[in-house]
C-alpha cells in the first residue's frame, strides 16, 4: 500500500506562483511513475505532469512552461512548481502514483486563481 498527501493549494491572484507537495509513505519502494493531474467543476480529471523514477517528465500543452514537476526519491515527496497561474488553472489538484500492481491517488488539494 502507498499513501499520498497532497498540501500547499492555496488562493493566488493571476501571474502568481504555488508549489504543491505530495508526500508518499507506505511500500514507497514499488512506485513508478508519479504524478498530478486536476479536476476543475465540471470538468473531467486530466494530466497535468508527470514523471517517472528515472526522471522522464510529461506536461499537458497546457501548463508547458509554467509548470515543473519534480520529485525527491530521498524524501519520499513530489513536487509541482506552477508560476504564471491563469484562472483557468483553477481546479483540485491530485498527487498520483502507481506501481506494478495498482494506481494510487492522494485527496486533493484545492488550487484557486482570481482577482
Amino acid at each position: 500500500q502507498v499513501q499520498l498527501v497532497e498540501s500547499g493549494g492555496d488562493s493566488v491572484q493571476p501571474g502568481g506562483s504555488l508549489r504543491l507537495s505530495c508526500a508518499a509513505s507506505g511500500s514507497i519502494f514499488s512506485i513508478n511513475t508519479m504524478g498530478w493531474y486536476r479536476q476543475a467543476p465540471g470538468k473531467e480529471r486530466e494530466l497535468v505532469a508527470a514523471i517517472t523514477s528515472t526522471g522522464r517528465t510529461t506536461y499537458a500543452d497546457s501548463v508547458k512552461g509554467r509548470f515543473t514537476i519534480s520529485r525527491d526519491n530521498a524524501k519520499s515527496t513530489l513536487y509541482l512548481q506552477m508560476n504564471s497561474l491563469k484562472s483557468e488553472d483553477t481546479a483540485v489538484y491530485y498527487c498520483y502514483a502507481d506501481n506494478p500492481w495498482r494506481d494510487y491517488w492522494g485527496q486533493g488539494t484545492q488550487v484557486t486563481v482570481s482577482s
